[in-house]
Formats: structure tokens, C-alpha cells, sequence
């Protein structure tokens, strides 16, 4: 199958919506500039079936989608029942990545560690459930379960927290409406890194390690990803070659052992000598602030190589 016609799957209509719109116009900058003929069609998830049967399946599917529905192994079952070729992770890939609970089970048989967590419903989350898990476990971290974006992520570090969360219990369970099953996890302070892993030729290999230091003192949030000057990424990060090289490996072992295609990008933390891995991103977003294309660049990768690269994984 050739490069000849791409169809570029953007919007979502979830809470990582702008996010998708800002990676696709990226991409289509991109195709335009490789003269790769395309089209686009702005995902509705209740509508999507129907709407994909406008074209046909000559085109190859560049999901530039994020969240749910685009990035949780939905999408990609209806294309494959349709006989879509498309970009980035297959369904079981993108659903065990989506998935913070699952994608921990499918790494726990390797070298990678990660906080210790458990998994909840939202309607028990309740006062006598957050002070037993502070007293079990110290500061914690709620976040849902199947997101992205460090959207709904809420930290615990002292029983004044818990009280606050409380004293506006309803406002704070709203954002978790679409997640009823949420991730509670372990706060482990200490410095946040991520690394982008990258196919070509059917290898994968780590690009290269970038800090991120926040300007919201507590982590990498939403705004702090997606707000221009927001947060400071050091790249190469400085840190001691073993622990540099060792979150490069941890990296590519996740990729791999999730089965994912294209590119993905975990994160991590660095506490003391020990590297905790986070979570796996299987669609990254390609935004002008994000962090793929700025270690790819760092390589030598311009962003119209990184596209192209990206569909052909899909052929």
C-alpha cells in the first residue's frame, strides 16, 4: 500500500478535545509539506461508524486523536473491523496503555518498578476511605484510571488536603464522572522524566531523556503541558549516565512489551537511584509545546520525518 491518501481523525469531543485539534493541525501542516494528499474528518465517538463509511478504506487513518475513545483501543476495533489501515498502537496495544492498571500488569514481569497503587470505584470514595488510605499509604495521588493529559490528577499530602477535597466533595467528583474507575497511587516527590521511544524498520529505540520541571510545584499538569513557558524541559537531562541510560532501557521495555507501534512515550520518576515508571503514552501528543518532536529534533529528526515515519509503521 502506498502514501496516497491520508485521512487525518481529529477531535474526540472528550477532555483532551483542543489538545487533538492542535496535534492534527500540526499534522496537516506536515502533510502538506511532504505533498501527501489527505482529508479530515472531526470525530464524533457517537456518530464515528457512520461517518468513516464516507471514505474508503484506501485511506490510511492518521489518528491524531486523544483520550478516550480515540486513544483506548475503541477506535481502532472499528477500523479493523472496517479494514482501515491506521497509525499509532493497534486496539489491545492502545487499550493495555490507556489503562494505568493494566499497563502496570503487563510490565510487572520485568525489571521496570512503579509506586504502589490500587484501583477504586469513585462512589467509594468516600472521607473514612481517603483518611484509611492516607493512613495506609501516606500522600497519595487520585487520578483516573483511563486518561490522559494529567487530567483529574488530585494529591493528598497531608489530612488538611482531604478535608479541603471534602468541603467541596461534589465539584471534585464531577470532574471524575466519566471515570468511574479511578487510580489511587503512591506520591513519590521527586524529578519527573520522560522518554519518547520511536520504530523504524521494525526496531524500536529510545530517543532521549528530557526532565521536566514544573512551575506548579507539585507535578506536571495539564496546563503545565500544554501553556507556553509553562514548565522547563532539560534535554538531555542531567543526570549520572547509569540511571540516564537505565530510563532509556526501562523505555523501550515498556514499548515493547505493551506491543506498541509508531511511537510511544513513558514517564517516569526519579527518586533517589530508583526510577518509577508512571505511565505509557501510546499516542503523544505532536503539539508546538510538546515533547516528542523536541527530542526527536535533538537527533536530527525533523517533524516531516517523524510523520512520514509514523505512517509507514501503519502499512
Amino acid at each position: 500500500m502506498k502514501l496516497e491518501k491520508v485521512l487525518v481523525l481529529e477531535g474526540g469531543y472528550n477532555e483532551e478535545h483542543e489538545i487533538s485539534l492542535s496535534t492534527a493541525k500540526e499534522v496537516k501542516k506536515s502533510l502538506n509539506d511532504l505533498k501527501i494528499e489527505f482529508d479530515s474528518l472531526i470525530v464524533n465517538p457517537k456518530t464515528f461508524k457512520k461517518d468513516i463509511m464516507n471514505f474508503d478504506n484506501k485511506y490510511i487513518c492518521f489518528n491524531a486523536l486523544h483520550g478516550t475513545f480515540g486513544e483506548d483501543g475503541s477506535i481502532q476495533n472499528i477500523l479493523d473491523d472496517l479494514n482501515f489501515k491506521y497509525t499509532h498502537s493497534s486496539s489491545k496495544s492502545s487499550n493495555i496503555g490507556f489503562n494505568k492498571n493494566l499497563s502496570k500488569k503487563e510490565i510487572e514481569d520485568t525489571p521496570i518498578i512503579y509506586p504502589e497503587y490500587l484501583n477504586l470505584n469513585i462512589s467509594d470514595l468516600n472521607e473514612e476511605k481517603l483518611k484509611e488510605l492516607f493512613n495506609n499509604m501516606g500522600a497519595f495521588i487520585i487520578k483516573p484510571n483511563s486518561s490522559g493529559s494529567s487530567f483529574g490528577i488530585s494529591i493528598f499530602s497531608s489530612l488538611k488536603d482531604i478535608n479541603l477535597f471534602l468541603d467541596n466533595k461534589k465539584d471534585n467528583i464531577r470532574k471524575y464522572q466519566n471515570h468511574n474507575n479511578i487510580l489511587i497511587e503512591k506520591y513519590l516527590k521527586g524529578r519527573e522524566l520522560t522518554v519518547t521511544v520511536m520504530e523504524k524498520n521494525a526496531e524500536s529505540f529510545p530517543v532521549e531523556v528530557t526532565e521536566i520541571i514544573s512551575f506548579n510545584d507539585n507535578f506536571f499538569d495539564y496546563n503545565s503541558k500544554y501553556t507556553l513557558g509553562a514548565s522547563k524541559h532539560i534535554l538531555p537531562a542531567d543526570l549520572k549516565k547509569n540511571l540516564y541510560d537505565k530510563c532509556k532501557r526501562f523505555s523501550k521495555l515498556a514499548h515493547d512489551k505493551i506491543g506498541c507501534r509508531g511511537i510511544s512515550r513513558s514517564d517516569f520518576i526519579l527518586v533517589d537511584e530508583d526510577i518509577y515508571f508512571l505511565e505509557i503514552n501510546t499516542q503523544p501528543g505532536l503539539t508546538p509545546v510538546s515533547l516528542v518532536p523536541e527530542q526527536l529534533k535533538k537527533i536530527n529528526i525533523s517533524f516531516n520525518e517523524l510523520i512520514l515515519n509514523i505512517l509507514k509503521c501503519a502499512l
